[in-house]
């Protein structure tokens, strides 16, 4: 979620890359996210690099960074005009195929999938080839509140209010269980179990909080429950597959939650801080969340009122097992670079466990495979769970790192707030998402 602000082109005027002076303190030049975590973790993973004895004075890397605003527009174009004002440029998941014109493949060495697993390494694919190092990812967390899950648990009226509720509204008798064995319909009773409006008795009065606004961020978070169905965007031959009983399944119970009342009424506007503001409200029970909202949400400065009861599984299982979106950050190789050979040296050392490890002890948080993330779990005990979701249950649609990958999800964000909202009809809402989305990923 914290890449959201670099995909809203800004109105602020720039001086174009491709214009700038070259660099003359070193060989390699890095474009890399300016800012935040990101920035700070790549200063520090290129001091570690200039340092190594290994690094001949041509190789050493200087870091160039821009305006925030506008910046993969902006970044696009340069690309596209044939810019070599800077070697290694930032990449995300979502928007590899708006640059992979202009970038060639990198071949990161056999151990990169031993570092970051075969789940994360694909964040940074488009057309089976590699353009990118994975440095930071994005999935989501399923948080629940553990004093009122332990309470349901212990409490066995409540085991029998709530098989009640789930024959009522889901269909089918259920119990409670434990959140890291929960099933998407369990969840969904669990959130009824606790809406006012469904049980007068629960102690707070939403169930859940979903993010329903017409964004496509949202489209992310939602998409994990379709997905555990099945779900896809395009089958093998490329024809688009969203209108399926996978995403009918996830789109009805989102409805039917939304309907009894299970999520705030202007859950239709929410998006990413309206969520963590209604947590911290104190009055919700489960909610679908980034992984970066954990920092807040779990804080007791933040959150005092459910910091220390607040905890975070990952999301519930369907037919096809846990899924869980993820994206992430990475740097590749500018296809008009003069300096190729120190450029994928660098590549290459970045996606090595050393470096790896030196990039999360700066703050930066890339997804690591379990046996890596080992070696820091003491002081980034956060990453352990974002590398063992990524690596169990990360996905990544077919058709995701397209050049219009975005606009799909644009796409479907406009046709499924407009059915969750009665604009439209299920049917109808399908039909012109495949209609939009066959347009885009032809």
């Amino acid at each position: 979620m914290k890449f959201r602000s670099a995909l809203v082109a800004g109105t602020a005027a720039f001086l174009s890359l491709a214009s700038l002076p070259s660099i003359a303190s070193a060989e390699v030049t890095v474009l890399g996210w300016p800012g935040g975590s990101e920035e700070t973790a790549l200063r520090a993973a290129v001091e570690t690099y200039n340092a190594l004895p290994a690094t001949a004075a041509e190789d050493k890397v200087d870091l160039l960074f821009f305006n925030r605003d506008g910046f993969y527009d902006k970044l696009q174009a340069d690309l596209a005009a044939g810019s070599d004002a800077f070697d290694i440029n930032l990449i995300a998941t979502y928007s590899i195929g708006r640059y992979a014109p202009f970038m060639e493949p990198v071949d990161l060495g056999a151990d990169a999938e031993k570092v970051f697993g075969k789940p994360i390494l694909e964040t940074m694919q488009f057309e089976g080839k590699q353009y990118g190092v994975p440095t930071d990812l994005s999935l989501h967390f399923m948080y629940y509140r553990k004093d009122l899950i332990d309470a349901l648990l212990a409490d066995q009226g409540a085991k029998a209010k709530y098989a009640e509720i789930a024959q009522k509204y889901l269909g089918k008798s259920l119990e409670p269980k434990e959140p890291d064995a929960w099933t998407w319909e369990d969840w969904a009773a669990t959130a009824l179990y606790f809406t006012k409006a469904v049980n007068p008795d629960s102690p707070v009065r939403y169930g859940t909080v979903l993010q329903m606004k017409n964004l496509l961020f949202n489209m992310m978070v939602f998409q994990s429950l379709p997905r555990a169905y099945g779900a896809d965007w395009m089958d093998e031959s490329g024809k688009v597959t969203v209108d399926s009983p996978a995403y009918r399944a996830g789109l009805e119970l989102y409805k039917k939650l939304y309907d009894a009342g299970a999520t705030p009424k202007d859950s239709l506007s929410y998006e990413y801080p309206e969520t963590n503001a209604a947590w911290t409200s104190g009055q919700v029970a489960t909610a679908l969340q980034w992984n970066a909202a954990a920092a807040d949400l779990m804080n007791p400065e933040k959150a005092p009122a459910v910091a220390e009861d607040t905890a975070a599984v990952a999301p519930p299982a369907g037919p096809e097992g846990r899924k869980d979106h993820i994206h992430g950050l990475g740097l590749g190789l500018n296809k008009n670079s003069k300096h190729k050979e120190g450029a994928v040296r660098f590549l290459k050392w970045l996606a090595t466990e050393d470096a790896a490890l030196a990039y999360a002890k700066a703050g930066g948080s890339p997804g690591l495979a379990p046996a890596v993330v080992e070696k820091i779990a003491k002081e980034r005990p956060d990453l352990v769970k974002l590398g063992e979701f990524a690596g169990k249950y990360g996905y990544v649609m077919r058709g995701a790192t397209s050049a219009k990958a975005l606009s799909v999800y644009e796409a479907q964000a406009k046709e499924f707030t407009a059915y969750w909202a009665d604009q439209k009809t299920l049917d109808d809402a399908l039909a012109a998402a495949t209609k939009s989305m066959t347009d885009l990923l032809k």
